[in-house]
C-alpha cells in the first residue's frame, strides 16, 4: 500500500423524506431548490431554483454565462424530457482570430495551442450562452412556479453578496492571477489585489440588477431585451464577435435521450453529444462480464474498471481527442409526487473565460475551447455551431414507470467514471444511496493506468495490479480526482433520500423546507427555517 497518505477519513449522512429533496454542490443552493418546493414547487422548480442560486454561492462553475443540460422525470405523464441549452459559436466567428502557437500548450479539449490563450482566456473565448433559456423553457413548460418566484430568493442571495468561507478563497486564489487580467473580474473577486479573506460577503457587480431584470421580464431579456443589448455591448468592447443577432437566434433544443436498459431497469442520460455515450456501452460490457453471484469486491471493481476503459477508447476513437479537465456544477431533485430531475451545467474552466461582463456582472464562459483552431474537422470552429462534445453525464433511472434515482457529477473526465460507479453501486448491489456515495471509487481514462482510492482493499488493489498499472491517491478536497457528485433516490414506499459529495465541505442534500436568508457576517453564513 502507498504510505504517502495522510489518515483521516470524512464521512456525510444521507438525507431522507417523504416530502422533496434536493442535493447539490452547495447547500445554500440546496436550500433555496427545497425552498421552493416548499412555497407550492416541484422537483423542476427546486432544480431551477438551485441552480440559479448557484450564481451567487459557486460562480466560478456555472452560471447565467453557461450551458448544460437538464433531464425531467414526469411522473404524472411518466415520460421523459431533455433539454439541451448548450452554447453556441457567434456567426461571425473566424479561425484567423485563433492562429496556432507551438509554444502554447493544448487546450483542455486536446487541441493545438492559441496565440495569448485567445480560445480558453477572454472575450474571444465565449460562446453564446444557452443557460438562461433553457432553465426558463424547463421551468415555464413543467414547473410549477413562475420565474419571478423562483428567482426572488436568489435576489436577496445576490444583493448580500458571495458569501466567503475557506473553501471560496481556495477558488479564487487557484485562478487569481488570470481573474487579474480583467478590470471588472478582478475588482469583484480580487479585493486589493489579493483574494478575499473568509468571513465577509463580496458585492457581485451589476449581477443583482441582473436578475432582478431576469424576474421581471423573463428570458427574452437576456436575449432580445435591453439586457441584451448591455451583454454585446460589453462582449463585442472586449474583443469578442458576439452581436446582438447571436443572442436573438439562440434557441435551447430538445434532445431525445439516450436510452438503456440494465437489471430491467430503464437509464436515461442526455443525448449523444453528452457523457451517456461512455455510460451506455460500460454498463453493456458490465451486463456481459459482471457475475453478480460473486460478492461485491475485486471481481466488480475490475469489472467497472474494465467497462470504463473500453468506453473511453471507443469515445477517442469516435472524436480523435480526450477531455481533460474542467469546473461544472450538477444538481438532483426529487419531490413527494416522484418528479425527478437531473442538471448539470457549466462555465467549461473554473470562473469559464475568467470575464465579468462591467455592465451586468454575468461571469462569462471560455467554451470556445469546445471547438478544433483548425479547418478541416467535424468540431472545427465555425459560425453558429453548436456544442457537440461533453462529458456532462446527468442520468435519471426508472424502475416500472416510477424513477428510481438521479445522478451525476462535476469533474470533466472524471464524470463519466463517477456517475457509472454510483449507479452500478445503486444497481447490481442495491445498495443504499449513503453507502454508494461513501464507497472509494476509480477514476478510469483511455490509457492502461488507473487512479486508485487508497481506502480500497488491498486485496482488490492487487487483483486490479493484474489488469492497470496504478497511481494511488486520496480524495480530497482539492484535486478532485473522483468528481463531486450529487444524487437523490425514491424507493417502492415513496421515501426520498438525497447525498452529496463526501469530501466537499460545501454540498449538500436538503429536504422542503421554507427559508429565510440570515445576513449576519462572520463564521455561520446561515440560512434558517423561517
Amino acid at each position: 500500500m502507498n504510505q504517502n497518505t495522510e489518515q483521516w477519513k470524512i464521512t456525510k449522512n444521507a438525507v431522507s423524506s417523504k416530502k422533496g429533496i434536493v442535493a447539490s454542490q452547495h447547500w445554500i443552493a440546496s436550500s433555496l431548490g427545497a425552498d421552493a418546493m416548499a412555497r407550492g414547487g416541484n422537483a423542476v422548480d427546486a432544480a431551477i431554483a438551485c441552480a440559479f442560486a448557484l450564481n451567487v454561492v459557486e460562480p466560478w462553475m456555472c452560471g447565467l454565462g453557461g450551458s448544460g443540460y437538464i433531464l425531467i422525470w414526469l411522473a404524472k405523464s411518466k415520460e421523459i424530457k431533455v433539454i439541451d441549452f448548450q452554447g453556441i459559436l457567434p456567426k461571425n466567428i473566424t479561425l484567423e482570430d485563433y492562429p496556432l502557437d507551438p509554444e502554447v500548450p493544448e487546450t483542455i479539449m486536446g487541441f493545438p495551442g492559441v496565440k495569448n490563450h485567445e480560445n480558453v482566456l477572454g472575450y474571444k473565448s465565449i460562446t453564446v450562452p444557452g443557460a438562461v433559456s433553457g432553465l426558463c423553457e424547463a421551468l415555464n413548460k413543467f414547473g410549477k412556479l413562475g420565474i419571478d418566484s423562483v428567482l426572488s430568493k436568489t435576489i436577496e442571495l445576490a444583493d448580500r453578496g458571495l458569501p466567503v468561507d475557506w473553501y471560496t478563497t481556495l477558488q479564487i486564489a487557484i485562478e487569481a492571477e488570470d481573474l487579474s487580467k480583467f478590470p471588472e473580474t478582478s475588482r469583484v473577486y480580487l479585493k486589493n489585489n489579493f483574494p478575499p479573506k473568509p468571513e465577509q460577503y463580496l458585492k457581485l457587480g451589476n449581477l443583482v440588477n441582473t436578475l432582478k431584470r431576469i424576474s421581471e421580464n423573463g428570458p427574452n431579456e437576456f436575449y432580445q431585451g435591453k439586457l441584451a443589448q448591455e451583454i454585446a455591448s460589453d462582449l463585442q468592447e472586449g474583443g469578442s464577435r458576439i452581436t446582438l443577432e447571436d443572442l436573438a437566434s439562440y434557441s435551447f433544443k430538445y434532445n431525445d435521450p439516450l436510452v438503456a436498459i440494465y437489471q430491467d431497469k430503464t437509464l436515461y442520460t442526455a443525448g449523444e453529444n453528452s457523457g451517456g455515450m461512455r455510460l451506455n456501452e460500460s454498463f453493456r460490457y458490465v451486463e456481459e462480464n459482471l457475475d453478480r453471484s460473486i460478492p461485491f469486491g475485486a471481481h466488480a471493481y475490475v469489472t467497472y474498471a474494465k467497462a470504463l476503459n473500453n468506453a473511453f477508447v471507443s469515445h477517442r476513437k469516435r472524436l480523435q481527442k480526450s477531455i481533460n479537465h474542467g469546473c461544472t456544477s450538477h444538481m438532483s431533485a426529487v419531490d413527494s409526487e416522484g418528479n425527478m430531475v437531473a442538471l448539470t451545467y457549466t462555465l467549461l474552466n473554473r470562473f469559464g473565460s475568467k470575464v465579468v461582463l462591467p455592465k451586468t456582472g454575468i461571469l462569462m464562459n471560455n467554451s470556445v475551447s469546445y471547438f478544433d483552431p483548425r479547418p478541416g474537422f467535424p468540431t472545427t470552429i465555425e459560425g453558429r455551431k453548436r456544442i457537440n462534445s461533453s462529458n456532462m453525464c446527468p442520468t435519471i433511472c426508472v424502475d416500472n414507470e416510477q424513477a428510481n434515482f438521479s445522478v451525476g457529477a462535476s469533474g470533466a473526465n472524471h464524470i463519466v467514471p463517477c456517475t457509472m460507479q454510483i449507479s452500478a453501486f445503486l444497481l447490481d448491489y442495491e445498495f443504499s444511496l449513503e453507502k454508494a456515495f461513501a464507497l472509494p471509487r476509480l477514476d478510469v481514462n483511455e490509457s492502461d493506468k488507473i487512479t486508485v482510492n487508497p481506502e480500497i482493499d488491498i486485496s482488490i488493489i492487487d487483483e486490479l495490479k493484474k489488469y492497470f498499472q496504478i497511481d494511488f491517491a486520496q480524495n480530497l478536497v482539492f484535486p478532485k480526482l473522483y468528481s463531486c457528485p450529487s444524487g437523490v433516490f425514491r424507493n417502492s414506499k415513496g421515501l426520498n433520500f438525497g447525498a452529496s459529495d463526501t469530501l466537499s465541505p460545501v454540498s449538500s442534500a436538503v429536504e422542503e423546507n421554507i427559508y429565510k436568508i440570515n445576513n449576519h457576517v462572520g463564521s455561520n453564513f446561515n440560512l434558517v427555517r423561517a
